[in-house]
Order: structure tokens, then C-alpha cells, then sequence
């Protein structure tokens, strides 16, 4: 990774709100440890007709470690910010990195020469479904029969994933979060979406998705404190061929989600 992109990286970091949160307040039905602590390893709750539940209040759950050689090009080691390697680089840990298309490869090097300056994440646009698995924003998942909603307190954002067993759109008006529909496979929520709009920016490094994409998404909750991710997109525009990368989130008890509105006060674009 170059120190080009720990440009973009830090001045995005100028303007998240970490403390964004509405502290100390107690969610309902947490297991908790005999000391009063959330018991993270406890079962994953259920719902009514037993599948789980994915409901809660997640951030990402394996954040770059600030090492003071190995990431001081990448974070400001003093701000201890929970950014995952896939948000800088979403094909980091994908053997020979992603599958490129000469176009691609070449837009993304264009994008790490220019510092990200066209980042629509810096310019206060809507952040695609693997960034913000990545970046240090707060996603409240709310299960209803038929509905999975993700509240995103980044600019009060939301996405909607429907497991009422209706078919994806034929011809969809392409959108930010495109259209996703899921059905369950055991414990494991398999989402399809499909109806996105080009351009899109997969992570800060600038790693494009076009409108030609379709991503699958697998849902775990292995235990409460733990939401694991397996994201696969393909977009043949883009990429030779499908590939996979995985996300694992945390659970964040005991708050609420706030304003988080990238235009107030946003310094970013001015650079």
C-alpha cells in the first residue's frame, strides 16, 4: 500500500465521530456475565420461527492493528480508528489480488496516483455494501418477518434486504445498495443483489464495481457477539472472474445510533 492512499485514509479519519453514540444506555435482553459485562460467546439469539437474529448494533470486528511499522502508512496509530484492511484494500487477502480487467487495473492505479480525490465516500456520497462493513460507522440490523432493515448512521442511510421469497426485478432503476433478496440455508441468510449503479468505489483504494455486478452476501451469527460476512461479487465488466472476501463484525451493546451527516463541517472535499 502506498502513501498515497494514506492520504485519503487520514482525512477521512479527520471527520468520523467516534463517539457518535448514545452511551451508557442498556439494550434489552443482553447476556451478561456475572460482573455485568455482555457475554459475547453466549448463543445467538432466535427468532419466533427459529432462525437467528441478526438484529443489533454492529461495527467492524477486525480493525487494522495500529503496529507503528507495519501500519503507521496506512493509520494514524494515536486515533486507535477500527478500520479493516478491506476497506483501504478489499483484494488484499485474495492470492494474486483481484482478477482484474485492463481497464480496471489501470483506473485503479490512476486512482492511487490522484490521492482518491474523486472518492465519493470524501465527497459525502452513499458508501457501497462491502465499505461500510470496513469502515468505523455504526449499523443497526432490525429482523422482521420478511424484512431485514440496516439502519447505517452514516448520513441516516438505510438498506433493505427482503426474505418474503420475492424474485429480484427484471429491469431495476439502478440504485446505491441495488435490490436484494435472501433466503435461508440452515442458520446462514444467502442474499443476491443485482441493480447497481456504475461507478461505484468497492473500497478507498478505489477498486471499481460496475453496473453489470451481482453480489451474494452470507449472513452467520455464530455466537451474540459476532456477525461473519462472506461477500461475492460478480461483476464481469470489471473482473476476469467471480471472487470472495469475508468480513466479521462486532456487536456494539449498550448504545444508540445518532447523526452522523458527512456535510456538516466536512474539510475533506477541500482537499
Amino acid at each position: 500500500m502506498t502513501r498515497t492512499l494514506a492520504g485519503s485514509t487520514l482525512l477521512l479519519a479527520t471527520y468520523l465521530p467516534l463517539a457518535a453514540q448514545w452511551l451508557h444506555y442498556p439494550t434489552a435482553g443482553v447476556p451478561r456475565t456475572p460482573d455485568g459485562k455482555a457475554n459475547l460467546q453466549a448463543p445467538a439469539p432466535r427468532t419466533s420461527d427459529g432462525k437467528p437474529d441478526f438484529s443489533g448494533i454492529w461495527m467492524t470486528g477486525h480493525p487494522l492493528p495500529c503496529d507503528p511499522v507495519k501500519g503507521a502508512d496506512l493509520l494514524d496509530c494515536d486515533a486507535e480508528l477500527p478500520i479493516a484492511v478491506e476497506a483501504i484494500d478489499i483484494g488484499r487477502g485474495i492470492g494474486g489480488g483481484l482478477p482484474y480487467r485492463p481497464w480496471a487495473a489501470a483506473l485503479v492505479k490512476e486512482r492511487m496516483a490522484n490521492e482518491g480525490k474523486d472518492d465519493p465516500h470524501v465527497r459525502c456520497l452513499p458508501m457501497t455494501v462491502p465499505l461500510v462493513y470496513g469502515l468505523p460507522h455504526l449499523q443497526k440490523f432490525v429482523e422482521t418477518p420478511g424484512l431485514l432493515v440496516i439502519l447505517t448512521e452514516w448520513n441516516a442511510s438505510y438498506r433493505q434486504i427482503f426474505t418474503d421469497g420475492r424474485p429480484l426485478p427484471v429491469d431495476p432503476q439502478p440504485s446505491w445498495n441495488g435490490y436484494s433478496s435472501g433466503k435461508w440455508e440452515g442458520d446462514t441468510l444467502v442474499v443476491q443483489t443485482i441493480g447497481l449503479r456504475d461507478g461505484l468505489w468497492l473500497d478507498l483504494k478505489g477498486d471499481p464495481m460496475t453496473d453489470a455486478a451481482k453480489f451474494t452476501e452470507r449472513f452467520r451469527r455464530p455466537n451474540y457477539g459476532t456477525l461473519e460476512i462472506e461477500f461475492s461479487l460478480d461483476d464481469p465488466k470489471a473482473y476476469t472472474k467471480p471472487w470472495t472476501v469475508r468480513f466479521r463484525q462486532a456487536i456494539v451493546p449498550d448504545t444508540e445510533l445518532l447523526d452522523e451527516i458527512c456535510l456538516e463541517n466536512v474539510r475533506n472535499n477541500q482537499h
